[in-house]
């Protein structure tokens, strides 16, 4: 009771999923979980996911549909966390959009949401949002370029376009924003 697991789901041996009287965490079809992963309480993990080993998901967080998570990569639920202060009316989710990747030993504080196909360098210490297709590493994190969904730099033109050499499509930058044109 309080999961919901779909077909063609693995889950590494060791891994815990964490089930709650006060809602459903749910696991979508195709996705892979590692060894040592922590899933929170009224999560939903989408379609196709690969959670690597040691991925601690923070509870009622929402990671979409091919979402890359790396080894040893946290999802934090409290901003100012004390052992002797309950605190869990303050829980704050993160959302992962659609296409991410987040790099292994990264730390997403809470409230902060990834952008789609967003690509998060291992060790980024993520403590604001996070734009869609945006290059992120350090601590604190820091944007440092644009990504495609192949995952490949963007360079733009001029005109603010750039093209994936390896699937052709076009994307374009307009007030620091970045969209799929074809």
């Amino acid at each position: 009771g309080g999961v919901k697991i779909g077909d063609n789901v693995e889950i590494g041996p060791y891994s815990t999923i964490r089930r709650s009287a006060l809602g459903t965490t749910v696991i979508n079809m195709g996705t892979k979980i590692g060894s040592y992963c922590n899933i929170g309480h009224n999560c939903i993990i989408g379609k196709n996911c690969l959670l690597t080993s040691n991925v601690i998901i923070a509870g009622s967080s929402i990671i979409e549909d091919n979402v890359f998570l790396g080894p040893s990569m946290v999802f934090t639920n409290v901003i100012n966390p004390r052992s002797a202060v309950n605190r869990r009316n303050e829980y704050m989710a993160t959302i992962v959009k659609k296409g991410a990747s987040i790099g292994a030993n990264a730390t997403i504080v809470c409230g902060n949401n990834i952008g789609k196909y967003a690509f998060l360098g291992a060790g980024t210490v993520v403590t604001k949002e996070i734009q869609d297709y945006a290059l992120v590493v350090g601590n604190p994190s820091k944007q440092i370029g644009w990504v495609n969904e192949y995952g490949h730099r963007l360079e733009f033109d001029k005109l603010g376009i750039a093209k994936c050499k390896e699937s052709n499509q076009e994307y374009k930058i307009e007030n620091n924003l970045v969209k799929r044109t074809k």
